[in-house]
């Protein structure tokens, strides 16, 4: 069984600074909780997860399929639930795919091969949120 250990060391104040296998990252809350605004929130690395996982699916995809590609980014929202603790309960992930010969039949496939089969924080997201998917191609 493979896992994945994360020490999240306590720097002061409202800090800490979180290991990771490939390096650090400084988490802070925001100045009007008591915190300083210079690091991460935790939600919302939670969507950076969601976009870095799938986003590796995809740029994977992009590369065995042999696909032309300029640019590619994941615009990631969460809608946090009114009560405590607020939770995400809606997010929708935008795939924006940028170049002048996109294969749109086939990016709309890795990104439905990552969403539905290989990510698995996707798959995690989906056990408490609902998920909505879009896909934007712009020809450039």
């Amino acid at each position: 069984m493979s896992s994945h250990k994360i020490t999240t060391t306590w720097k002061g104040n409202m800090q800490f600074e979180s290991t990771n296998p490939g390096g650090s990252l400084i988490i802070d809350a925001a100045e009007e909780v008591g915190g300083t605004n210079n690091g991460l929130r935790p939600k919302a690395l939670m969507l950076s997860a969601l976009a870095g996982c799938s986003g590796l699916d995809v740029a994977s995809l992009i590369k065995k399929m042999r696909l032309e590609v300029t640019d590619f980014n994941i615009e990631t929202q969460g809608f946090l639930t009114d009560t405590e603790p607020q939770v995400y309960d809606k997010v929708t992930v935008t795939y924006h795919f940028y170049g002048s010969n996109l294969n749109e039949e086939k990016l709309s496939r890795a990104v439905e091969l990552s969403v539905e089969k290989y990510c698995g924080v996707m798959h995690m997201f989906r056990s408490f949120a609902d998920v909505k998917i879009e896909t934007v191609f712009h020809k450039v």
